[in-house]
C-alpha cells in the first residue's frame, strides 16, 4: 500500500476508528498523489519568475484560447474558463456551497462537517462514495422504491448487496417502522443506509415525525453496534410543495454517533436546472477535522485517478449564479411552476376521473409522481402508450408508473393523464 494511503488511514483510525472500519479495500487504498498538481499548486504561490508546470498552453500570460469561444461567453474571464480546475472543485465554489448549504438547512449551524467537494454531478458522486466504501458482500438498505442506477453504482460495480424495505406503510407514510426491521437485522457489522428525498421515483419528502422516526431508527442501529455510511442524496432538494421537513437529514445526522457516517450528495444539476453542467458536491460530518481532512484527500485521489477533474467553465457558470442578486428570484419563480404543476396532478387524481384505474403513492415534492395500476402490467402500458398515443412514461416493476409532471406544463396534464388512462382502459378491457 502507498505510504500516503497508510498515511491517512492512520489518521482516520486514531480519530475516528469506526470511519476506517467503513472504508472499502480500494477506500483504503486512495490517496491524493504529491505528483503533477501537488507540485504545481505550490508554484502557483512561488515560481515568480517562469511556471513551467502545469499541461495547458498560455499565450501573453494568460490561458491560449480560440476567439470564437470567447465570443461565446464574453462576460467570463478567460482563467475562470480554460485552465483545469482542481480536483477537489473551483475553492470559491466550494466556500459557496458550503454557505448555500447552512443557509438552506439551519440543522448544519454548529455541526463539524467538511468543505463541499466538487464532483461531475450526483451520479459521480454517488459513484466515489461505492468506490470508498463499498466492497463485495457488503449491504446497501433501500427503501423498494429506489432508482435503478443504484444498482449499477453500488451492486453491479462494487458487489454491493441491496435490501430493501417497505416504502410506506397502510396510511400512506414513510415506514420507519420497516427501516428500523432492516436495520435491526444486520446485527452488527457494516451497512451503507442511502435516504433520498425528495424521493425518486415517488417524489416523496417525509414529515418532521418521520424524519425523528429515521433519525432514531439510525441511532438505534448504531447503538447496536452497526457501522453506517449513511447517503443523504439530496438531488432534488428544496423543491418542497407541500408538508414535509425542508431541510436535508445531514443535519440531523451529523455528530449522532461515532458509528455514523454522514454523507451529502447534491449539486446544482436539478436545484439550479442545469442539467448538463454536470455539477455536483459530496460533503463529510465527522467528529475530527482530522478526518475530514483525510477522507477530502482520499476522495480527490479518487477524482484524480478517474477523471482528473471536473468541468472548468460550469463550475464557474454555477458560482456566478449563486453570486447573483437575481438568483434567488428566478429560482423561486420556477419553483413555484412546478409546484403549480404538482399540484394540478394532485387535484385531478383526487378528483375521481379515472375512477379506480389506479391509486398514487405520496407525493410533495421534487419532479415526479408514481401510479400504482389496478389490473395492468406497467410495462405493456409503458410500451402501449408510446406505440399508439405518442406518450412517454417510466414503467418500474409490474404496477408501477412514473409520470414526471417537471416535464410537463400546466395545461397539458389533464391531458396527458386522460391518454394515460384511455391506454390503460384499451389493456384493461382487451378481449
Amino acid at each position: 500500500m502507498n505510504p500516503l494511503a497508510q498515511g491517512l488511514n492512520e489518521r482516520i483510525k486514531q480519530h475516528d476508528p469506526h470511519v476506517y472500519e467503513m472504508l472499502s479495500g480500494l477506500g483504503k487504498q486512495l490517496y491524493f498523489p504529491r505528483g503533477i498538481l501537488s507540485q504545481t499548486a505550490e508554484a502557483k504561490t512561488k515560481a515568480t519568475r517562469f511556471n513551467a508546470t502545469i499541461g495547458i498552453a498560455t499565450e501573453d500570460g494568460r490561458p491560449m484560447r480560440l476567439g470564437l469561444f470567447d465570443a461565446m461567453l464574453p462576460t467570463l474571464e478567460p482563467e475562470d474558463l480554460y485552465p483545469y480546475a482542481p480536483p477537489a472543485g473551483k475553492p470559491a465554489l466550494r466556500e459557496a456551497w458550503r454557505e448555500r448549504l447552512i443557509e438552506q438547512n439551519p440543522s448544519m449551524r454548529g455541526k463539524r462537517f467538511g468543505l463541499p467537494i466538487v464532483t461531475n454531478a450526483l451520479t459521480h458522486g454517488l459513484s466515489i462514495v461505492a468506490d470508498m466504501f463499498a466492497d463485495v458482500g457488503d449491504t446497501l438498505v433501500l427503501p423498494d422504491k429506489y432508482w435503478g442506477n443504484y444498482d449499477l453504482t453500488f451492486s453491479v460495480r462494487r458487489g454491493a448487496t441491496v435490501k430493501t424495505y417497505r416504502t410506506f406503510d397502510e396510511n400512506g407514510r414513510y415506514d420507519v417502522a420497516a427501516l428500523e426491521r432492516a436495520l435491526a437485522e444486520l446485527e452488527g457489522g457494516k451497512a451503507i443506509v442511502l435516504l433520498n428525498f425528495p424521493n425518486n421515483p415517488t417524489g416523496y419528502t417525509p414529515g418532521e415525525e418521520e424524519a425523528a422516526g429515521i433519525v432514531s431508527a439510525l441511532r438505534q442501529a448504531a447503538e447496536a453496534g452497526t457501522n453506517l455510511v449513511v447517503v443523504l442524496d439530496d438531488a432534488y432538494f428544496g423543491l418542497f410543495y407541500e408538508d414535509s421537513i425542508k431541510e436535508s437529514l445531514f443535519g440531523r445526522i451529523a455528530g449522532l454517533h461515532p458509528r455514523i457516517l454522514p454523507i451529502k450528495v447534491d449539486g446544482a444539476t436539478k436545484e439550479q436546472f442545469v442539467w448538463g453542467f454536470r455539477v455536483g458536491f459530496l460533503t463529510f460530518a465527522a467528529s475530527s477535522d482530522e478526518t475530514l481532512a483525510a477522507l477530502e484527500a482520499k476522495v480527490t485521489g479518487c477524482i484524480r485517478g478517474a477523471i482528473s477533474s471536473g468541468p472548468h467553465p460550469s463550475q464557474t457558470l454555477v458560482l456566478e449564479a449563486l453570486k447573483s442578486p437575481e438568483f434567488k428570484r428566478q429560482r423561486d419563480e420556477k419553483e413555484a411552476i412546478l409546484r403549480a404543476r404538482a399540484t394540478k396532478v394532485k387535484s385531478l387524481l383526487d378528483s375521481g376521473k379515472y375512477g379506480d384505474a389506479w391509486t398514487y403513492y405520496p407525493f410533495n415534492s421534487g419532479y415526479f409522481m408514481c401510479l400504482k395500476l389496478n389490473g395492468v402490467d406497467a410495462e405493456a402500458l409503458r410500451t402501449h402508450l408510446l406505440d399508439e398515443y405518442g406518450v412517454g412514461t417510466i414503467s418500474i416493476g409490474s404496477t408501477d408508473l412514473r409520470i414526471a409532471f417537471s416535464c410537463v406544463d400546466v395545461a397539458d396534464v389533464e391531458p396527458l393523464f386522460d391518454l394515460i388512462h384511455k391506454g390503460y382502459l384499451d389493456l384493461k378491457n382487451k378481449p
